[in-house]
Parts: C-alpha cells; sequence; structure tokens
C-alpha cells in the first residue's frame, strides 16, 4: 500500500496537560515551543501552510494509540514496544515522550530522553499522511527545547541506516551523522 493511502491517523484519547520544567540555574534562557501550551481541542488537520501541530506530553492512557501508531507509521519496532515497556518510559521520565496532534489526532511522535548526561532522541515518527506539513519540525523545536531547559548540549538520534527519508529530516533539522561511532547493543 502506497504512504498515505487508506491509512488514517489513531485519534488520540486524551489531552493531558503539559508540564513546564524548571530550567538549571546556569542554563542559558530559550523561548519554550509555543505548541508546548495548552492541549488542543478544536482545531482541524491543517496543511503545510497552517498553524504547527499542538505538542504535548503523552500520559498513561495514551501508551495503547502511541503503540498502535508506531506500527503504522515508524520504521520497524523495538524490543520495548509494548505496554510496560512505554510504561516504564512514562514512570522514569514523564516528559519524555512529545505527541503531535491535529483535530484531535495523533500525527506523530518523539522520545526525548535525557539521563542528566546525554541528550537523546528516539522514536521520531510522522503519519504518512502528515508528512512534509512540519509536524516532525515542531516535535524536534520541542525535543530540542525541553533538552535546553534540562542542560543539554548535544543531542544523539537513533536513525535507522536503511531509513534515508529520515536522514534527509534530520539534515534539514541541522544534524550531522557521526561517522566515528557505531551503537552497541545487547538485551539485558
Amino acid at each position: 500500500m502506497a504512504a498515505g493511502v487508506g491509512v488514517r491517523p489513531r485519534r488520540v484519547r486524551t489531552a493531558g496537560e503539559s508540564r513546564s520544567v524548571p530550567a538549571p540555574e546556569n542554563s542559558v534562557p530559550r523561548p519554550r515551543a509555543a505548541c508546548l501550551a495548552a492541549p488542543m481541542t478544536s482545531v482541524s488537520a491543517l496543511g503545510p501552510s497552517g498553524t504547527p501541530p499542538h505538542v504535548r506530553h503523552a500520559v498513561r492512557a495514551d501508551i495503547d494509540a502511541v503503540l498502535a501508531f508506531w506500527r503504522e507509521a515508524a520504521e520497524g519496532t523495538s524490543i520495548s514496544d509494548d505496554r510496560a515497556g512505554a510504561g516504564r518510559l512514562l514512570d522514569r521520565d514523564p516528559e519524555a515522550l512529545l505527541l503531535a496532534e491535529r483535530g484531535g489526532l495523533l500525527v506523530g511522535t518523539v522520545i526525548a530522553g535525557f539521563d542528566g548526561w546525554r541528550c537523546s532522541a528516539y522514536r521520531l515518527a510522522v503519519h504518512p499522511a502528515h508528512r512534509r506539513q512540519g509536524v516532525a519540525r515542531a516535535l524536534l523545536a520541542a525535543m530540542e527545547d525541553r533538552f535546553a531547559s534540562l542542560g543539554g548540549r548535544r543531542a544523539d538520534a537513533m536513525v535507522p541506516e536503511e531509513n534515508t527519508r529520515a536522514h534527509g529530516t534530520w539534515g534539514a533539522a541541522g544534524y550531522v551523522r557521526e561517522e566515528r561511532w557505531r551503537r552497541w547493543v545487547k538485551p539485558v
């Protein structure tokens, strides 16, 4: 099936409030992304020239919709793509999973993880019918604002080697490929 044909974005069941994060004492103030304000309630789906999508933090009630969304819109699956894994993420860092919505529909996600040392980006996914409409840009801006507010200095993104479309997205956002490092993994 062609991207975006016959595939509908999942409806998000909740519209949880976003919470502000106090900036560390030594951080440089950055303007917060306007899209992290109040939950969106009645804006219709808009195209490239319209209003940016609403970005908010996920809540537990979003987990099933997020997992279904990743099966439709994300590149591949992960060992952590289940209710328990997503629940642990939200328990550990309730503001790490960012959701983009348009008209109450989940249209994009990114995990913005910060462990106090590194800023890590995972699961940047945009629904095929909403690509090239500013969704990834809004998610990355919110992610970078979160990292800056926590004192982060550099973001690292996990991007599958074969996902060349994603390479263009990350490159357009100012990220550069790190040639010196490779990821080493082992299930625990």
